[in-house]
């Protein structure tokens, strides 16, 4: 099977699935979301891998949404993103790639280096364990002026409060802090986080696949229970709803006549370094 835009390989009885974008910090643009969706079915149907890695290729797991992508390019037959049913229908779209990490058999970690921000975080939320260096950057910076997640398991990570914080202000945490509110599993240093995750995953290279199998689908079946997957397609419709607040047009209109880099910068100036402090007072 060839990829372009993921690169996937098969080490002993893991499937290792590397986004390989890095010239764009592995942003996340259609054809990479459907060569992971491809890629992640084709390690659940193969009998010998018994669990998957997802990482990122280069300094960064994932810097978010490509935004070249914002139009579909399409003509004006097909569906664009100016009616709110446009948008709401593109980002389920996506969405459902993405949901397949949630919902294939066989488990996944993701082993999160850099920087893992917006949509990125999607990524690792849908993971069943996330292991991260300390030094990774971690955050939500869309929310200060485009919508929201579209995926919204960040509830079901680190409760409410920490979920507010964040969504609230867009501002990251280390990959350190990450753990300590239970956005990852664990946290290593950066230089240590490969061999971490390999030797998670041959301890589950030790399991009959077909039980790992069951008692990933046991857990993830209460998430939904707890109403997981409702909120995820409630999370679509928020996200359009929020493309439409005024500060996210402005966004938009200073990313046409700017472009995306001037319009960050606008954006994330008077926010500092911009990191939420885990323990003892905030000092950006």
């Amino acid at each position: 099977m060839q990829f372009e835009q993921i690169a996937y390989e098969v080490r002993g009885k893991t499937a290792i699935v590397t986004l390989n974008r890095p010239e764009k910090r592995n942003a996340l643009s259609t054809r990479l979301l459907r060569e992971l969706h491809e890629a992640l079915l084709e390690a659940d149907e193969y009998n010998p891998v018994h669990c998957v890695v997802l990482r990122g290729a280069g300094p960064h797991f994932c810097a978010g949404a490509d935004l070249s992508e914002y139009s579909s390019g399409r003509g004006q037959d097909y569906r664009g993103r100016q009616e709110i049913d446009d948008d709401v229908w593109r980002l389920e779209q996506g969405q459902r790639l993405r949901m397949t990490l949630f919902d294939m058999h066989k488990p996944i970690i993701a082993q999160v280096h850099g920087t893992c921000i917006g949509i990125g975080t999607d990524l690792a939320w849908l993971c069943d364990m996330v292991i991260v260096a300390d030094d990774a950057r971690i955050g939500f910076p869309p929310v200060r002026d485009l919508g929201t997640p579209p995926g919204s398991m960040w509830l079901y990570h680190c409760g409410p409060q920490w979920t507010k914080r964040l969504l609230f202000t867009g501002d990251s945490v280390t990959g350190a802090d990450a753990a300590r509110i239970g956005l990852a599993m664990k946290s290593v240093p950066a230089d240590e986080l490969e061999a971490e995750v390999m030797r998670l995953a041959d301890r589950m290279g030790l399991v009959d696949p077909h039980l790992l199998s069951a008692n990933k689908r046991l857990v993830n079946l209460g998430l939904e229970l707890m109403g997981a997957r409702t909120l995820q397609r409630i999370g679509a419709e928020i996200d359009a709803r929020g493309h439409n607040a005024p500060m996210a047009r402005e966004f938009r209109q200073t990313m046409r006549t700017h472009g995306v880099k001037f319009a960050f910068q606008k954006r994330d100036a008077a926010f500092g370094k911009g990191f939420a402090t885990v323990e003892g007072p905030d000092r950006d």
